[in-house]
């Protein structure tokens, strides 16, 4: 209790409260319940054969069958209704192989669940190191959910055979003393088969965990991080700058360059009459009409 009471301080346990952990330990309580509720069964069902001559009836013939339902190995003695004499009669299907592979997947995953309990509380850290944890944990919660479906389903099929084959009205047509109409023959107590629907019932509930879990394992693995990180946030401009940029769009981009490549066509015509008033005083000619006189 010490060392129990010290991992709780130390709050190794915390992982119990997130589903990761918490589905686990469902898993690992209701695959208890499956596999104990249909391989502790045993059941029994009474019939009664009346004969003609009251001194050979049996009125409470008690037949019993359990776990693993191998129904061709279970037999009575029920009266022939013929000088005291009686006939062994055997029950009919052998329903051993749903039976014992649903007990065998109850088991297995009983332990699958506790081995990963404990690494779940005690080993954590390392269960999530280099990502190989989680990755074998999804796919043996997904071996799991399949064989769930499988053995529940086949299960309840062999669960319906047996019911049908210890039926007491079933039975009694197999007595031979019972198809002589002298003879009366009638059911004193049907089987209770709650426990074995209750065990399918289990079944299936391990399906919906170990399923629903497969989720909770995959976002363990880190392979849809990436995918649900935010976008970065974008930083945006304050309102006076906004206005400026947009000042700045309307103006027109080519008025500048307009404007400081647009010749000036009144300069440009003084320029070229100095040139040339220049080029009639380097030829020697009349510069000025007081020089001609």
């Amino acid at each position: 209790m010490d060392i129990v009471n010290q991992l709780v301080a130390q709050g190794q346990f915390r992982v119990l409260k997130v589903p990761l952990g918490f589905i686990k330990a469902l898993q690992w309580f209701f695959a208890i319940f499956a596999f104990s509720t249909c391989g502790s069964y045993s059941g029994m069902f009474r019939v009664a054969v009346e004969c003609k001559n009251r001194n050979e009836s049996d009125l409470s013939i008690e037949v019993e069958f359990e776990y693993p339902f191998r129904l061709h190995q279970e037999y009575f003695d029920a009266p022939s209704c013929k000088s005291g004499s009686k006939d062994r009669v055997f029950l009919v299907g052998d329903y051993s192989s749903s039976a014992e592979f649903f007990v065998t997947i109850g088991v297995f995953a009983f332990l699958y669940s506790t081995a990963a309990l404990s690494i779940y509380v005690f080993f954590f850290e390392k269960y999530k190191e280099n990502n190989k944890g989680p990755l074998i944990d999804l796919g043996v919660t997904a071996v799991f959910a399949f064989m769930w479906l499988v053995s529940s389903s086949a299960w309840a099929t062999g669960l319906s055979d047996v019911k049908k084959a210890t039926d007491p009205d079933e039975v009694i047509t197999m007595i031979e003393a019972c198809e002589n109409k002298e003879n009366r023959c009638r059911e004193v107590h049907d089987p209770v088969m709650s426990g074995l629907n209750t065990s399918v019932a289990f079944g299936f509930i391990n399906l919906v965990l170990w399923t629903g879990n497969l989720w909770f394992v995959f976002k363990e693995t880190g392979i849809i991080a990436p995918f649900m990180r935010p976008p970065p946030p974008q930083e945006k401009p304050p309102a006076g700058d906004a206005y400026a940029q947009q000042g700045a769009y309307e103006q027109d981009p080519y008025a500048g360059s307009q404007g400081g490549y647009q010749p000036d066509y009144n300069q440009q015509g003084y320029n070229q009459e100095a040139q040339q008033g220049q080029g009639y005083a380097q030829q020697g000619g009349p510069t000025s009409f007081s020089n001609q006189m």
